[in-house]
């Protein structure tokens, strides 16, 4: 995720290279999806405060191409607070209205109509798309702090999520839930100290009320020692999720503004990696080791880069001043805007890296993404997750690797 409210997420890359990166891991076959029966979920994140500075809406989702690609989309975020669930952005998520060339079917709205805003306009691109579930996600970054109280009456947190998502102001928009809490007994922009049982308790909790209803959560990808995996019962919680979005990025970024440098999202160990257990590989194996099966696990794709400034050296491992210049945060930018600022100039582990005069940046491209579903597919795994649908191009090159 990004240091604010984010999930917190070139040269070519041999498909059959990367699959046979890591050895030994189950081949089961990967569940079919609503569009493509050759791909697993394909679920990308929308972010409530995108139609703002970014001026993404939902009907962006249709133009690029992208609805007809995803099996699932997660609305983020819903807040954490006073043990319950609770509206993020009330303007954009059911107010702000929408003229005919900015609606997803064309019609404006009506300042009287009863539900307005990015709710109403998903609602519409769901009657396009009838196989599309939308998922409503609370916490993130930000606001996980909020469930370290919710953590301490799961019936009442799950009861009070199960009634603000089916509120009648906005039925028929989301087919469940999505838990980002960051992170379980472990710290994030602060730190939880719920108990390891605390992470199981609450979606037991959500089970329970939502019954047959989708429930999921994202999670760390922290595959070291005794690191955040560790902290918190993830084997036994996934009995009760119907999968969890892993968020096998973030790894590394310009927090650590000297470097050194490395890729915010590896599949693999490389020699030279800063943390031994920070790659996508890693988690995977330690969560299947703690009994979550395959199919419940989505691997995480950024749709963005992160980068360092004042870096001399092409190859990861080099120093830095500090964070590159990016459009809404230091350190970190869209694909859609590095493919051309900064066109990748390497590979490693898996993914790509880019050096373009003293910036240092590494991301996803649809070569390395290949490689990353085919890895997925490997495994076994249910498909995979992004962050988040705006970082991709206009014609959506990003999400058609992950859903080829």
């Amino acid at each position: 995720m990004s240091r604010l409210r984010r999930k917190s997420f070139s040269a070519l890359l041999a498909v059959a290279a990367a699959a046979g990166l890591v050895a030994g891991g189950a081949t089961a076959p990967v569940a079919a999806a609503a569009t493509d029966a050759s791909v697993g979920k394909v679920v990308g994140y929308f972010t409530e405060w995108g139609v703002y500075d970014r001026n993404y809406h939902v009907k962006n989702i249709e133009t690029s191409g992208s609805a007809a690609k995803l099996t699932h989309i997660n609305y983020a975020f819903g807040n954490v607070t006073n043990g319950g669930c609770a509206i993020g952005d009330a303007y954009a998520d059911y107010q702000k209205t929408y003229d005919a060339a900015g609606s997803v079917d064309g019609v404006a709205d009506t300042w009287d109509q009863p539900l307005a805003g990015s709710f109403n306009q998903l609602k519409k691109l769901k009657a396009k798309h009838p196989g599309l579930k939308v998922l409503w996600s609370f916490g993130g970054w930000t606001w996980s702090g909020g469930f370290a109280q919710a953590a301490q009456n799961p019936a009442a947190f799950a009861n009070s999520c199960y009634n603000l998502v089916n509120d009648p102001r906005w039925a028929g928009v989301f087919d469940g839930i999505d838990i980002d809490w960051e992170y379980p007994n472990a710290c994030g922009l602060s730190c939880d100290t719920s108990g390891a049982t605390a992470f199981k308790n609450i979606l037991q909790a959500l089970r329970a009320k939502f019954g047959s209803k989708l429930v999921t959560a994202a999670i760390t990808a922290d595959g070291t020692s005794g690191g955040k995996i560790d902290a918190a019962d993830y084997g036994g919680a996934a009995q009760y999720v119907d999968w969890y979005n892993v968020m096998t990025y973030d790894y590394f970024g310009a927090w650590a503004a000297q470097g050194p440098t490395a890729p915010h999202s590896p599949l693999t160990s490389y020699s030279g990696i800063p943390t031994a257990g920070f790659y996508s590989d890693a988690a995977v194996q330690k969560l299947k080791s703690k009994g979550v099966p395959a199919a419940k696990l989505l691997l995480g794709i950024g749709f963005y880069g992160r980068g360092w400034t004042g870096v001399t050296q092409s190859a990861p491992g080099g120093t830095a001043t500090g964070p590159a210049p990016g459009k809404y945060e230091q350190g970190i930018e869209d694909y859609k805007v590095l493919k051309s600022t900064c066109p990748a100039t390497g590979t490693v582990a898996g993914t790509a890296y880019a050096k373009c005069g003293g910036n240092w940046w590494s991301y996803d491209t649809p070569a390395t993404i290949a490689g990353k579903i085919s890895y997925a597919r490997t495994q076994g795994l249910g498909g995979a997750m992004f962050w988040e649908l705006s970082g991709d191009t206009a014609n959506g090159e990003l999400i058609t690797a992950v859903a080829k």
